[in-house]
C-alpha cells in the first residue's frame, strides 16, 4: 500500500503544491499543509480507489479544513493574549511602581507576570518551560493580572 501511496503523492504533488502556496501564508506553512494532508490520506485506503480529480478534490479540502482550523486556533489564541495585555502605561504606573506591586503576588505568578510581560514570552513559551500547558500559564497570567489590579484600584 506504500507504494500506491507515495505513487498517487508524485502524481499529485505539483498540484497539492501549487494550491497549498495559494492558500497558504508562507512555504513553510504550504509544506506543513500537503505534509498533513498526505499523512491523514495514509488512513484512508478507499482514495486510493477513487478517481485522480476526486483524490485531488480530497486532498485540496482536506488542507483548506486544516488551514481553516489553524486559523480558528490562531484567532482563540490571539483574543487570549490580547485579553491578557496589562496596559501599564494607560494606568500611569511606572515599571519600578509595577516591580514593587508584583511583590504582592506569590513567587509563581510573580514570575509569569515577569516571563510575559519584560521576557516577551508567549504562554506557550513559558508553559514549555514549566512543563505546563499554555492554558494553565493563561489561566495563572489572568488570576495574576486580576490580583495586580484590585491591589492598584485600592491604592488609588
Amino acid at each position: 500500500m506504500k507504494v500506491e501511496v507515495s505513487d498517487l503523492y508524485e502524481k499529485l504533488k505539483d498540484d497539492l503544491f501549487r494550491f497549498a502556496r495559494s492558500i497558504a501564508r508562507h512555504g513553510q506553512e504550504a509544506n506543513d499543509l500537503v505534509q498533513d494532508a498526505m499523512i491523514k490520506s495514509l488512513n484512508e485506503p478507499e482514495l486510493l480507489s477513487l478517481p485522480e480529480y476526486k483524490q485531488r478534490a480530497w486532498f485540496f479540502r482536506v488542507m483548506k479544513n486544516r488551514l481553516i482550523d489553524d486559523r480558528r486556533k490562531e484567532q482563540r489564541l490571539t483574543q487570549w493574549e490580547e485579553d491578557l495585555d496589562f496596559p501599564i502605561q494607560q494606568m500611569g504606573v511606572s515599571h519600578l511602581e509595577i516591580t514593587d506591586l508584583l511583590r504582592h503576588l506569590p513567587q509563581d505568578l510573580s514570575d509569569l507576570i515577569f516571563k510575559r510581560y519584560w521576557l516577551g514570552l508567549s504562554s506557550q513559551e513559558i508553559g514549555g518551560q514549566l512543563g505546563v500547558p499554555a492554558s494553565t500559564v493563561r489561566y495563572k497570567l489572568h488570576l495574576a493580572i486580576k490580583r495586580l489590579r484590585t491591589i492598584l484600584e485600592e491604592e488609588i
